[in-house]
C-alpha cells in the first residue's frame, strides 16, 4: 500500500497522521519502555487539543528479539486469530536492560539487541543496533520521523491491493449477499479505510528475503509484496504461502505478527525504506537479532515453532498417477512394475484426486470402479513393490458427496452473514468450506482423515486452502474474517497432521501441503504448487523454494518437469536431478504421466542415477534433516545465509546448499551450466575435480546425466551402499563410505538414527584417519 505521491505530496483525500516527537513517558523500565508520539511538534497548551497519540510499547518476550506494538484506539475489540508464539514452549526470560546515556536518548535492550529512543523535540527516531557479532553496536535499521503513522485512505485506493484483486472479491458466487444479491467489495464502496504504517530504513547495499514462497526475484528490494494467500501457480506475483517475515542482508529479521493482509513496499514507494501496513488501529512487529542472518532466522523459528521431522522414508522418491490423467489399479501397478524394472526405485506412491469419483471431492470415499478393494490393494502395492502411500484431499466438500448433507445439518461448514452455507462453482461444483474453528468440524474432518488412512494410506498430500472467503461470512467462533483467509491454512495442515501422528505415531507423520502461513513451517513437507513444463518455471520455482526456506521452512519440493504441459526430454532431466537434490522428491503432473519412460531412455537414466545417488546421502541428508528440526536451520539453504560476507552470493538465485555441504547448482539449459564457487578448495561429487574460489564457471556441452554438486572444503560425507533401494537403511549397521574433501583439520561427523536421533559420531582426522567406534566403516573411491 502507498501512503505518498512522490517525495512531496500524498494521495488526494488521504489523512495522514505520523510520528514527529515524544509527548510522553508512560513506563521505562528493564521490563520494556511504553510511551505517546505526536503527529506535530507540542509547542503550547493548544497543540495538545484536536490531535491524534499514537502509543508505542517496546517490549522483548525472548533474549535478542524486540516486540514493537503501535497502536492508535485502544477501544477496539482483539478479534482472533492470531499466529501462535512459541508452541514448542516458552523462551528463558530475557536478559533486558534500560538505560539512559543522555538527556534525550532512551535505550532498551536484550542481550545483544538494543533500541534507542531519541526523545528530543522534533526528533523522533527508534534506531536498532545489535552488538552480538561484533561486541560494538552495529547499526541495523531505523524508524525515522513520521515513520510510523495511523492512515485514513480513500476507500478506491485500495484496489491495488492482492485482496481486492483476488477472485473471492470479484466473481459473483463469493459475494452474494442477502436476498440473492452480490454485495459491494471495500475498494469499490464510498469512504475511507484504516491503516497503520511502520517504515524501516533500508540501508545502501541492503538486500531483503523472504516474505513466504514467492516465485518472482529473489531479493525483494524494489518490490511491493501482499500477504495474500492465493492460488495462482508459479508464475505470477501470487503466492500460495505468504510469510509476514523478511530477513535482511544485515543481519536481523522483521516478523509482522499479523495474519491478515499486511502490505510490504520494500524500497519501492520510498527507495530507502521498507514500509508494513495492516488495516485497523495497531500494528505489532517484532526486531529479531542474533548477530547473523543465520541467529535470526533460527530466532524466528524459535518463535513461530521448528519443524516436526520428516520419516526417512519421505525423503526417497514420490512417483504421482498425475492429476486429470487415467488412473487405476491397473495403471498403479503398471508405473510401480516399470520403476522397478528400470531400477528406478520408488519409495511413496501417490494417488492424486481422482482415487474419488468426479464431482465427489473430497468425499473420502473410493471410486469402486477404480478401486474395488482399496485396502486389499493398498496391501497388495506394499508388499510387491515396497511403497508407502499417499493420497490427495482437499478442505472443501462438494455438494454431491455422501458427507455434505451431514456436514450442513450439523454446522461444520463456514455460513456466509446471514446463516446461510457459503458455497461456489469454483473447483468443484456447490462446494462448502469445512469451518476448523468449530471443535466439533475438527474432529468430524479428522475422523473421515483417521478412516482414510486405515485403508492403508501412510500420509497426505494436503491440498488447496488458499480460496477462503473474507467477505460476507462468518466463523463459528467468530474469527475475524480478514485473518482467517490466511490462518485458514494453519488449522487445515494442523488437524491432518495430527491425526497422521495419532493414527500412525509421531515420528511417522508428514504432509505433502501446498498453502501455509507463518508458522506452517511446524508440518512438514510442502512443495511448490503448480508450475509449468519449462526451464523458465523451473527457475522460478527455485526462487519459491529459496524465498521459503528464508521464511523459515526447512522442507521443501516441487513437480518435477513442471506440473502444466509436457516437458521434453533435456527439461525432464535437468528437473529431475535438481528434484533429487532437494529435500523431498516428487514426480507429479497434470494432463500427463512423470514416469521416465515417457521422455526418453535418457530420462530413464538420470532418474536412476540421480535417485540412487540421493539415496546413498541418505545418512547426510538425515543428519542434516534432524539439525532442521532441533534448530529450525532449512535442509535447502540460500548461498547468502550461508556466505553472508560474500557479495556475489547476494543475488545468487540460481544455486543452494543443500545442508552444510553440499553446493547444488540445477543446470537451467539444454547443454550450458554456469554457477559461482565460493572461497576454498570444493570438489566436485561425482568427478572429484577441485575448483579453487572464489570464481565463476561456465561449462557448454554440460552432460544431461550430471548437475553441478560440489562439497565443501574440510566436509566429510558418510555414504550408503550402492546398490540400496531405499532412504530408510539402517545408517547405524550399515556399512557406510567415508569420503573426505579438502580437510585440513579434525571434523566429527554426525551418524543418524532412523527414530531422528543421532546415535553417534565419527572422527575424521586431517590425514584422513578416523576412528570408527560401532560404525562399519570403508574408505571412500575419492
Amino acid at each position: 500500500m502507498k501512503f505518498t505521491d512522490g517525495l512531496w505530496h500524498r494521495p488526494t483525500g488521504q489523512v495522514f497522521a505520523g510520528s514527529v516527537e515524544v509527548a510522553d513517558i508512560l513506563r521505562a523500565d528493564n521490563e520494556g519502555l511504553e510511551y505517546l508520539v505526536a503527529p506535530k511538534p507540542i509547542n503550547s497548551r493548544g497543540d495538545t487539543l484536536n490531535t491524534t497519540l499514537l502509543t508505542v510499547e517496546i517490549t522483548s518476550p525472548m533474549e535478542d528479539v524486540l516486540r514493537v506494538k503501535l497502536s492508535h484506539h485502544h477501544g477496539v475489540r482483539e478479534v482472533g486469530p492470531g499466529f501462535e508464539l512459541f508452541p514448542d514452549g516458552a523462551p528463558s526470560k530475557p536478559a533486558t536492560k534500560l538505560s539512559r546515556p543522555d538527556a534525550d536518548t532512551i535505550n532498551f535492550s536484550s542481550g545483544g539487541l538494543s533500541v534507542a529512543l531519541n526523545t528530543a523535540s522534533r526528533s523522533y527516531n527508534l534506531a536498532f543496533t545489535d552488538s552480538t557479532a561484533a561486541g560494538a553496536a552495529q547499526p541495523l535499521c531505523a524508524v525515522e520521523s513520521r515513520g510510523q503513522a495511523v492512515v485514513d485512505i480513500p476507500s478506491h485506493h485500495t484496489v491495488h491491493s492482492m485482496s481486492s484483486n483476488s477472485l473471492l472479491s470479484s466473481i459473483p458466487d463469493a459475494l452474494m449477499g442477502p436476498n440473492h444479491q452480490t454485495v459491494a467489495p471495500p475498494h469499490a464502496a464510498n469512504g475511507w479505510v484504516r491503516f497503520m504504517l511502520n517504515e524501516m530504513t533500508l540501508s545502501v547495499g541492503e538486500t531483503i528475503y523472504g516474505l513466504g514462497e514467492r516465485f518472482g526475484p529473489f531479493v525483494k528490494n524494489g518490490q511491493n509484496v501482499g500477504m495474500w494467500n492465493a492460488d495462482g501457480g508459479t508464475s505470477s506475483e501470487q503466492a500460495y504461502k505468504n510469510v509476514p517475515f523478511y530477513l535482511s542482508s544485515r543481519g536481523y529479521g522483521i516478523f509482522v505478527n499479523h495474519p491478515e493482509e499486511v502490505e510490504f513496499e520494500v524500497g519501492r514507494e520510498k527507495c530507502s525504506k521498507v514500509g508494513f501496513s495492516v488495516r485497523g488501529e495497531s500494528l505489532e512487529y517484532f526486531v529479531i537479532g542474533g548477530g547473523s542472518m543465520k541467529a535470526a532466522l533460527l530466532n524466528y523459528v524459535r518463535m513461530t515453532g521448528r519443524p516436526a521431522l520428516p520419516p526417512a522414508w519421505t525423503f526417497g522418491l514420490y512417483l504421482s498417477t498425475s492429476f486429470t490423467t487415467s488412473y487405476d489399479q491397473d495403471t498403479v501397478s503398471s508405473f510401480l512394475k516399470g520403476m522397478r524394472d528400470r531400477d528406478c526405485p520408488v519409495r511413496v506412491f501417490h494417488l492424486d484426486c481422482f482415487w474419488m469419483r468426479r464431482y465427489d471431492w473430497c468425499s473420502f470415499t473410493w471410486d469402486p470402479e477404480a478401486f474395488p478393494d482399496p485396502k486389499k490393494y493398498l496391501s497388495d502395492i506394499k508388499k510387491e513393490y515396497n511403497v508407502k502411500v499417499c493420497a490427495w484431499i482437499n478442505p472443501y466438500i462438494s455438494q454431491r458427496s455422501a458427507i455434505f448433507k451431514e456436514g450442513v445439518e450439523k454446522g461444520y461448514f463456514l455460513l456466509r452473514s446471514n446463516g446461510d452455507v457459503w458455497q461456489w462453482d469454483l473447483w468443484q461444483p456447490s462446494m462448502a468450506l469445512v469451518d476448523f474453528t468449530n471443535p466439533q468440524a475438527c474432529e468430524w474432518y479428522a475422523g473421515l482423515v483417521a478412516k482414510l488412512l486405515d485403508t492403508g494410506v501412510d500420509t497426505i498430500k494436503t491440498d488447496f486452502g488458499e480460496r477462503v472467503p473474507h467477505l460476507g461470512v462468518k466463523w463459528h467462533d467468530n474469527s475475524d474474517p480478514w485473518k482467517m483467509h490466511n490462518y485458514y491454512t494453519q488449522l487445515y495442515n494442523d488437524v491432518v497432521f495430527k491425526t497422521i501422528q495419532k493414527t500412525h505415531g509421531a515420528s511417522e507423520a508428514a504432509l505433502f501441503a501446498r498453502s501455509a502461513t507463518a508458522g506452517g513451517q511446524r508440518f512438514p513437507v510442502h512443495w511448490g504448487g503448480d508450475c509449468e513444463s519449462s526451464f523458465e518455471a523451473m527457475a522460478e520455482t527455485l526462487r519459491g523454494g529459496l524465498s521459503l526456506s528464508s521464511s523459515g521452512f526447512a522442507f521443501w519440493s516441487h513437480d518435477i518437469g513442471g506440473f502444466e504441459g509436457h516437458p521434453p526430454e533435456e527439461i525432464f532431466c535437468r528437473w529431475v536431478a535438481f528434484g533429487l537434490f532437494s529435500s523431498h522428491s516428487r514426480l507429479h503432473g497434470s494432463g500427463s504421466y512423470r514416469v521416465p519412460w515417457n521422455y526418453g531412455d535418457s530420462a530413464v537414466a538420470v532418474t536412476s542415477k540421480m535417485v540412487k545417488a540421493k539415496l546413498r546421502l541418505m545418512p547426510y541428508l538425515f543428519a542434516q534433516a534432524i539439525q532442521a528440526h532441533n534448530t529450525g536451520l532449512p535442509v535447502l539453504r540460500t548461498m547468502v545465509l550461508e556466505f553472508p560476507d560474500d557479495p556475489a552470493c547476494q543475488y545468487l538465485d540460481k544455486q543452494y546448499m543443500l545442508g552444510d555441504s553440499l553446493l547444488v547448482a540445477p543446470v537451467f539449459h539444454a547443454s550450458s551450466a554456469s554457477y559461482y564457487i565460493p572461497s576454498g578448495k570444493w570438489t566436485c561429487f561425482w568427478t572429484n575435480e577441485v575448483i579453487q574460489g572464489p570464481k565463476w564457471v561456465k561449462k557448454d556441452n554440460y552432460p544431461l546425466d550430471m548437475i553441478p554438486v560440489f562439497v565443501r572444503p574440510n566436509s566429510v560425507l558418510l555414504l550408503g551402499p550402492e546398490d540400496t533401494k531405499v532412504p530408510d537403511y539402517d545408517y547405524e549397521k550399515t556399512q557406510l563410505e567415508v569420503r573426505t574433501y579438502a580437510l585440513d583439520k579434525e571434523v566429527v561427523v554426525d551418524v543418524p538414527g532412523l527414530k531422528g536421533e543421532i546415535v553417534g559420531q565419527v572422527k575424521v582426522k586431517q590425514d584422513g584417519q578416523w576412528e570408527a567406534g560401532k560404525f562399519k566403516l570403508v574408505k571412500g573411491k575419492n
